[in-house]
């Protein structure tokens, strides 16, 4: 194995090598010099992009230590301090001073004489960030940044007590894989009553994020914050009608696979009826499946998959567990969920997650070891605004890779018969994930639809919505109060609106790349990194054309890629 070359961050020839941020006075003299600096030819105005770039991914990086530190202890009060410290008081000054340097950088003579390509997306996106700019929005966004932080940190005191042990509801949720269905149901009663326990301060905190919201989209002139939403997260390339066609499309293409799924399982399993604690169980009834003890072997593992990918994939996690950007065993008093925080100074991102043993883990740390590939291979780009494209390039890259490594999954399952239900798992969650995100995402439209809605109005929408995308199998006597409730545990509602119909795209994406891999690996491997490598520097129908697939979310191209997957499930369990 070669040995490593630990990335350095570029010279910094603006900010100077010895700055480090302690307060707004000393970042501020940078922003006034690029708003009153003179531009005098081309050059000048691409020393100032370079400039600004170098200033805001200092920041973006410094932002990301502070949120980073926190999830990872979020009863550290140092870190909570530290992060709100940034939120209060340096985040507001930088909206305002970026609005001024898109208007600086958009009205200069000297624009229409940069032809590196990407800089039309990024204008594109500094017009609509003009556009929809509003000085009295600046407190709100503070305020919504506060109170999205609140969700983390209720959610990730959640325990339960199981056999005299306490246990993060991650580590508890395994035990839902158990053959003895008395301990399937006894589990998945303990932890829908622990979320219950909150559900009126959840439901308190999404109401004041509703309205604070509302208040951000109507001063910048939009109807409701769905519409300023997709403006602030550049949706340049489809409507919400385009979302409004992907639900109906995945209602009839993919729901009625749910209901053979299910069906399937209450026959196997030998039940009289379905009920929620079913899901997580094989099938067959064999023990769940244990692809790893510790954070430290499922690394391991996930680097030799990757390796056997493609070597250089593989030397990126080693360069990422040699700088110790991977925090990945679940623990009490650590935020929920998983992200890969993209480090744009230095351009090796960081590895959140709450692995305890299962196939879920593995899955999600490919996930956002795909994430971060597409770190490592944009790294170079000049500017931080072409390494940041929308997620629905994001998680291509990371859904692509789920797919892609699973020819090499026998890294993790020794066992033949384990590889193949790992595979069947994993395709079967992805017939799940579609209905889930269009559930997901026409439940947030209704939201902000209707931003005076009351509690009941809203349980009874999203009993509605969720009856849609659900299969029809499964029996909820007796636990209605839980399935009203479902939404609470999607952090993604409380704390990255909208972000969500974007996996369903992408999933829609992966699938074809994983198809073309299919057909011809070195090829199909080629495209995908194709598509990574222009990062934000053309528009999502051409970063996809790269990776030869169809942006599209047609009935017909659901159905197409949906027969490919089941296909490919038939040969599996045959």
């Amino acid at each position: 194995m070669s040995a490593l070359s630990i990335p350095q961050r570029p010279a910094r020839q603006f900010l100077g090598e010895e700055f480090e941020l302690s307060s707004w006075a000393q970042v501020q003299p940078f922003y006034e010099n690029l708003k009153n600096r003179e531009i005098q030819s081309a050059n000048d105005l691409k020393t100032w992009f370079l400039h600004r770039s170098e200033l805001e991914s200092y920041l973006s990086e410094n932002f990301a230590w502070r949120y980073i530190r926190m999830t990872c202890d979020t009863t550290n009060e140092q870190h909570q301090r530290a992060f709100n410290d940034f939120v209060e008081n340096i985040q507001p000054q930088l909206s305002a001073y970026s609005n001024d340097l898109d208007q600086k950088a958009l009205s200069s003579p000297f624009l229409g004489e940069l032809h590196e390509k990407g800089f039309d997306i990024t204008l594109r996106g500094m017009k609509k960030a003009i556009e929809i700019f509003r000085e009295q929005n600046i407190p709100l966004q503070t305020q919504i940044q506060t109170e999205q932080a609140q969700y983390g940190a209720i959610v990730g005191a959640m325990t339960v007590e199981i056999n005299g042990e306490e246990m993060t509801l991650q580590r508890a949720s395994d035990l839902l894989q158990s053959t003895d269905r008395a301990v399937r149901e006894s589990v998945w009663r303990k932890i829908q009553n622990r979320r219950l326990q909150d559900r009126e301060q959840l439901d308190s905190l999404i109401n004041s994020l509703r309205d604070l919201r509302h208040q951000v989209a109507q001063n910048a002139d939009f109807a409701n914050f769905r519409d300023y939403m997709f403006a602030a997260l550049g949706r340049f390339d489809y409507t919400p009608q385009d979302c409004f066609d992907f639900h109906e499309s995945v209602a009839e293409a993919v729901v009625p696979m749910l209901n053979d799924m299910a069906e399937e399982r209450k026959s196997t399993l030998k039940l009289s009826e379905l009920r929620p604690w079913d899901f997580k169980v094989d099938p067959q009834n064999l023990p769940p499946l244990k692809p790893f003890s510790t954070g430290d072997e499922l690394l391991e593992k996930t680097i030799q998959c990757f390796t056997l990918l493609d070597p250089q994939l593989g030397g990126y996690l080693r360069v990422m567990k040699a700088m110790g950007h991977l925090d990945l065993e679940s623990r009490k008093g650590k935020a929920p969920g998983g992200y890969n925080y993209p480090l744009e100074e230095i351009g090796v991102p960081f590895i959140f997650m709450n692995a305890t043993s299962n196939l879920r883990d593995l899955v999600t740390l490919l996930h956002e070891g795909g994430h971060a590939v597409h770190n490592f291979v944009t790294r170079d780009l000049a500017l931080n605004s072409f390494k940041n494209p929308p997620a629905e390039v994001a998680e291509l890259a990371s859904m692509s890779m789920e797919l892609i490594t699973m020819d090499y999954w026998h890294v993790f399952f020794e066992d033949e018969n384990d590889l193949r239900r790992a595979k069947i798992q994993h395709l079967e969650s992805i017939i799940e994930t579609l209905p889930w995100v269009a559930t997901v995402d026409k439940f947030q439209h209704w939201l902000y639809e209707n931003p005076t809605h009351s509690v009941e109005e809203r349980q009874a929408v999203w009993e509605q919505i969720y009856t849609q995308f659900s299969d029809s199998i499964t029996d909820w006597t007796g636990l209605e109060t839980s399935q009203k409730y479902l939404w609470q545990k999607q952090l993604h509602i409380y704390e990255v609106p909208f972000y969500y119909i974007e996996y369903g795209m992408a999933q829609l994406g992966a699938i074809g790349v994983w198809r073309n891999y299919k057909q011809n690996p070195q090829r199909g491997l080629e495209g995908y990194l194709n598509a990574l490598k222009l990062g934000y520097t053309a528009s999502i129908g051409d970063i996809y054309a790269a990776a030869n697939i169809p942006f599209d979310f047609s009935k017909g191209y659901i159905t197409e890629l949906m027969q490919f997957v089941k296909t490919e499930l038939e040969k599996l369990k045959n």
